[in-house]
Formats: structure tokens, sequence, C-alpha cells
């Protein structure tokens, strides 16, 4: 089955900086597909998580929070349009938060910082280990996006949707989640 690596606070105001495209090539026994440079990489042979998780430890330079999941999840996650019904625009990107476990108990939704009515930062879904969101692109933003771990009571990695589905398309390329 394919799997999908999220790396937690990487190559972000340079801190934990670290080449993927080069871990991807390090990992080339496992098919391993480098997704940008935030750390996101799609896992194509079949190795367990445990197995994964040493290796990927191994080779970075640091300690980081990784995520893993399932690529039939992923999948599943980008059949539907979680972002329904909410605000779009050049200046409301949409993203996917991470975790390592499942959301409980979850959240009242939505989930708004600093309040509903002037938010930067809105959740407005969670389907198990994902929780669907909109920030606006403005200064202050990155710090209410902190916020997420407080609500969620764990460590928590964001991606754009854009990341989210280019990572489905190479699943859906490679012939689905492999099994």
């Amino acid at each position: 089955m394919a799997l999908v690596v999220f790396l937690r606070g990487v190559n972000v105001g340079g801190r934990r900086t670290f080449r993927p495209s080069l871990l991807a090539r390090a990992l080339e026994r496992l098919d391993v597909v480098n997704v940008g440079a935030a750390g996101t990489f799609v896992v194509r042979r079949s190795v367990s998580r445990t197995a994964l998780r040493a290796e990927l430890r191994r080779r970075l330079p640091f300690e980081t929070d990784v995520m893993i999941c399932d690529g039939r999840d992923v999948a599943r996650m980008t059949s539907d349009d979680p972002f329904a019904g909410q605000p779009s625009g050049p200046n409301i990107v949409r993203f996917v938060g991470v975790s390592n476990t499942r959301h409980r108990p979850a959240p009242r939704l939505p989930l708004s910082f600093p309040s509903a009515d002037e938010w930067c930062v809105r959740v407005v879904g969670i389907q198990g280990r994902f929780a669907f969101g909109l920030y606006r692109r403005e200064m202050r933003t990155i710090r209410y996006l902190g916020r997420l771990e407080q609500a969620f009571k764990g460590p928590l990695t964001t991606r754009n949707w854009n990341t989210i589905v280019a990572v489905a398309r190479i699943l859906k390329q490679a012939g689905g989640p492999r099994v």
C-alpha cells in the first residue's frame, strides 16, 4: 500500500533545513516521490510504517514529527470537495492539517482564530486525522496557525490544498494506492 509522509516544521524560516529531493533519491529503493519543499513524500513501495519512520529519522539531520498516512486516505479526502460552500479568492488559502492521531474529541466547528467575525484561520471540517481549513494571506495569520496544535491537542502540520491534490494525482498515476 502506498504511504504519504508529512514532516512537521521543516524548511521554514531557515530552521530544520534540508533538500527533500536528496532524501527522496536516498530512498529510491522505496520508490519515493518528493512533493514540494515542505517535506511531503509519496512512498509507492510496500514498507512498514515503523521501518519507514526509522529510515527517515536516520537520514534527517534533525528531529521532527513524522506523520505517515495511507495513500487511500489521502485519495479519499480528495474525492469530495471539503471546501464546498466556503469563501475563496486570491487572499484565501485552503489547507489541510495532518496530525498523528484522530481528533478526539473534535473541536466544535467552525473553529476560527481570532474570532468568527474577523477570522484569519478557520477550520471548517475534520475527517479522521485531517483538518480542513482556510487562512487569509495576512502577516498576523502565522500566529493563529500556531494555535491549531493547542486546539487539536497535539502536533499538527499543514499543507496547502494544492499539495494534497498533487499527492492524490501521484497516487492515481501510479495506479492508485498500492495494496
